[in-house]
């Protein structure tokens, strides 16, 4: 996945991405989430994840940080899910 804002209001984007989970995956899988967040908005993207290892590092000037978590899914519909969520918060670009 190209780093992206996600696309919260297009279905068909969504419904593509899950054919690409689906096509591309065994369920139940570990997934590999990764995203870019500003430095103010980290504690609302942890909360995403809460109860998940998640390693953060800063970028050169510490403005922005970069998440990545290794999480155990049930379904494309999960993967789906915390990539939502994610996407609600102001400035997230998925990796």
């Amino acid at each position: 996945m190209a780093p992206q804002k996600l696309p919260l209001t297009d279905p068909n984007w969504w419904t593509n991405f899950q054919q690409l989970l689906d096509d591309n995956n065994e369920w139940p899988a570990t997934y590999l989430f990764k995203f870019i967040v500003p430095k103010a908005e980290l504690e609302s993207l942890k909360a995403v994840f809460d109860g998940h290892e998640i390693d953060v590092k800063a970028s050169k000037k510490g403005n922005y940080l970069s998440l990545t978590m290794r999480i155990h899914v049930e379904s494309s519909d999960e993967v789906v899910g915390y990539y939502r969520a994610a996407g609600e918060i102001e400035g997230v670009i998925a990796l």
